[in-house]
């Protein structure tokens, strides 16, 4: 219960700032470039070697693939149904087909359940979720912004990421027996860092304000990223035979609120960002309550 209350607490600080305190410019970057260049590569530097190879783990990375694909799919079909603006359906694919499962899954799924958890929550997110966005994702806002992606430009964003880098350190390292006690505990200590600036800085960035015309596509959107995309992996993962953490934690992350750098790169792209703004900061807020509340059905029955 401590745990979750620190992310309330967290998050709702970086909200109080925001609309009162008047922060100095440059501090969402500046939290930002500590928790993916430093706080993110320790994190996964300490959890990977301690993963326990198991057979299943590759639910959390395809639950991740399967969200993006049927957001792609999905959003593609209405947009033409409906008659949706090229940008619109590339905003929707972005948001509803990522989501913030750094940011926001690594201290839910740590607060839910432990370390165990947090570590099934890194390979979902370093092996699934992070290298599709810096992939697939990037096609997606190329073609429905019009341009031409770049294959050279994709591969050096994934290869130079810090915490990808790690990711490849922490693998060796653990076939290696692990880090010495002494590294250890610095990782630990750079790694505890990331829960609460990752939620501050999330409660700084926070917006909610719907454009006209948006809220239909508001409701799509969110129905899928908080509801289908997670009940599916659900089917999917129990047909084939996945069960306790695994599952619980795969099927959590594929439900968790949007990614803040989907939002981000739909903005760069300039695909309606205002859209994507509002489905960012609606489901951040309904996260809150449907993470806790799905994790309750998951272990309850």
């Amino acid at each position: 219960m401590s745990a979750l209350l620190l992310l309330f607490i967290c998050l709702a600080l970086g909200i109080l700032v925001r609309r009162f305190a008047s922060p100095p410019a440059g501090i969402v970057p500046g939290i930002n470039w500590w928790v993916i260049n430093v706080a993110l590569p320790a994190l996964v530097l300490e959890m990977i070697p301690r993963i326990r190879v198991d057979p299943q783990l590759w639910f959390p990375v395809a639950a991740m693939l399967f969200t993006f694909g049927g957001s792609w799919l999905l959003f593609a079909s209405l947009g033409k149904w409906l008659r949706w603006s090229r940008e619109r359906t590339g905003a929707l694919i972005l948001v509803c087909g990522f989501g913030n499962t750094s940011f926001m899954g690594y201290p839910m799924m740590e607060a839910l359940h432990g370390k165990e958890g947090l570590a099934i929550a890194v390979v979902s997110d370093q092996l699934g979720c992070f290298p599709l966005l810096a992939s697939a994702g990037v096609l997606v806002a190329s073609l429905y912004a019009g341009r031409q992606p770049q294959a050279g430009a994709i591969a050096r964003r994934i290869l130079a990421f810090p915490a990808f880098v790690a990711l490849v350190v922490a693998i060796v390292v653990g076939i290696l027996g692990g880090w010495p006690s002494i590294v250890d505990g610095v990782l630990i200590s750079l790694g505890a860092t990331l829960t609460p600036l990752a939620l501050f800085s999330v409660g700084l960035q926070f917006k909610l304000h719907s454009g006209k015309g948006q809220l239909a596509a508001v409701g799509l959107g969110l129905g899928w990223k908080l509801l289908l995309a997670p009940l599916a992996c659900w089917v999917g993962g129990r047909a084939a035979g996945i069960d306790g953490l695994v599952l619980v934690v795969g099927v959590l992350q594929a439900g968790m609120a949007p990614m803040i750098s989907a939002a981000i790169l739909a903005d760069d792209y300039r695909l309606e960002p205002t859209l994507a703004n509002t489905v960012l900061g609606a489901g951040i807020v309904l996260s809150l309550v449907t993470i806790p509340l799905g994790n309750w059905l998951l272990t309850a029955f």
